[in-house]
């Protein structure tokens, strides 16, 4: 079965970095878009961001744009987020995706797996 296995969350003081990592397992994934939800306490799930499965094309929610960078590497089946300047409004916790998503990125049924989420909290 496939499995999406997230690391990398933690607490980080305001302007502080975090990297994520999501390695996934299970099957060939070819063709699969892969990306970032996430989900702060008391709000709804929200996009964040998503990468095509070559590479060549990225997402962004608006919020993260400039400081946040998502990557993946193909043959190890992995994707990474690099979170810079992290505020305080970014804490949440944070969910990979996998899907064979070519429009509407930012639609979280789009995605047909989910992993159990990362939680990374920014202090102020």
């Amino acid at each position: 079965q496939v499995q999406l296995v997230e690391s990398g969350g933690g607490l980080v003081q305001a302007g502080g970095s975090l990297r994520l990592s999501c390695a996934a397992s299970g099957r060939t994934f070819i063709s699969y878009a892969m990306g970032w939800f996430r989900q702060a306490p008391g709000k709804e799930r929200e996009f964040v961001t998503a990468i095509n499965w070559s590479g060549s094309s990225t997402y962004y929610a608006d919020s993260v744009k400039g400081r946040f960078t998502i990557s993946r590497d193909n043959a190890k089946n992995t994707v990474y987020l690099q979170m810079n300047s992290l505020k305080p409004e970014d804490t949440a916790v944070y969910y990979c995706v996998i899907g064979i998503v070519y429009r509407a990125y930012e639609r979280s049924d789009a995605y047909d797996y989910w992993g159990q989420g990362t939680q990374v909290t920014v202090s102020s």
